[in-house]
């Protein structure tokens, strides 16, 4: 790992105005400065500031609900910042959309010849017997950590 010199700022390896100019054009750039309420400018500026010092932390602004309400801001309850980063976490946030659904990924159909199944209920996967007994070795094995007989 290559040492810094103290003071210096690690940042972009390109022209700031090369990034600027993508950042811009870039559609995804634009949902994601519709979703946080900003012009588009105004957030490549905000992109560009914290890509320009890696080190920069962003500010964090701690008010009281007094103080936001005075503001004209709206105040949440601790459920509804939950149900928030929850819905954040599934992805079911306002402009977020699937974002599985941009794939172009698509299971082959065919060609799958001499290829395991990742699928198990699968047609033609060989299909494990259900013996009780084995089961049960098994789970008390699972239980004991042991890994069973080796030969």
């Amino acid at each position: 790992m290559s040492q810094q010199a103290p003071g210096k700022k690690r940042g972009l390896s390109r022209p700031v105005e090369v990034v600027r100019a993508e950042l811009l054009k870039d559609p995804e750039t634009k949902r994601i400065a519709d979703a946080v309420g900003m012009k588009l400018e105004d957030y490549v500026e905000l992109v560009l500031e914290y890509a320009q010092d890696k080190d920069k932390e962003p500010m964090l602004n701690v008010v009281s609900d007094e103080e936001l309400k005075a503001n004209g801001f709206p105040v949440h309850t601790v459920e509804e910042v939950g149900e928030f980063l929850v819905a954040g976490a599934k992805g079911e946030l306002p402009g977020q959309g699937n974002p599985f659904a941009k794939s172009e990924f698509e299971a082959s159909k065919g060609g799958t010849a001499g290829k395991p199944s990742l699928n198990p209920a699968a047609e033609g996967a060989p299909q494990t017997p259900q013996d009780e007994a084995k089961r049960q070795e098994l789970l008390e094995q699972m239980k004991k950590g042991g890994g069973g007989t080796r030969g």
